[in-house]
C-alpha cells in the first residue's frame, strides 16, 4: 500500500481523535509523532512509546522533555492493504503505545487482546 506522509499523518490524527477520552486525557507532557521508519531502518515495529510509564515515575520537574508517541509510517503501510485495514492497525498501534504510557506491559496488553 502506498500512501503520501501527509495522508498517513492526518490519518494518526483522525485515529487519535476517535479514541476514547479517558484514555487521552491523562497524557501529560506526551508528543505524538509520526516517522518513516525506526532509525534501525527495520520494517517490522509499528509504534514506540519513548518515555518513563507513569507507573515509574515519582513527578516531572521543570524543564522535562515531553514522552514521545512514535508511529512508524513504512511499516505500517507494509502490513496493510487497504484504507480500512491501516486504520484499524493505526488505532491498535496508538492504544498499544499509549498503554506503555499508563505503565501497561506487553504480557498485559497480550491478555488484553492489543498486543
Amino acid at each position: 500500500m502506498e500512501m503520501e506522509a501527509t495522508a498517513f499523518e492526518e490519518l494518526v490524527v483522525d485515529e487519535l481523535d476517535q479514541l476514547p477520552d479517558d484514555m487521552v486525557e491523562g497524557l501529560d507532557n506526551v508528543v505524538f509523532v509520526v516517522e518513516d521508519r525506526p532509525e534501525d531502518g527495520s520494517l517490522d515495529l509499528l509504534g514506540l512509546y519513548d518515555g518513563l510509564a507513569l507507573t515509574e515515575r515519582t513527578q516531572y520537574g521543570m524543564g522535562e522533555l515531553p514522552d514521545r508517541i512514535v508511529v512508524y509510517r513504512e511499516p505500517h503501510l507494509l502490513q496493510c492493504e487497504t484504507v480500512d485495514e491501516l486504520r484499524d492497525e493505526v488505532h491498535t498501534t496508538l492504544v498499544h503505545e499509549i498503554a506503555h504510557f499508563y505503565g501497561i506491559d506487553d504480557e498485559q496488553l497480550h491478555e488484553l487482546g492489543w498486543a
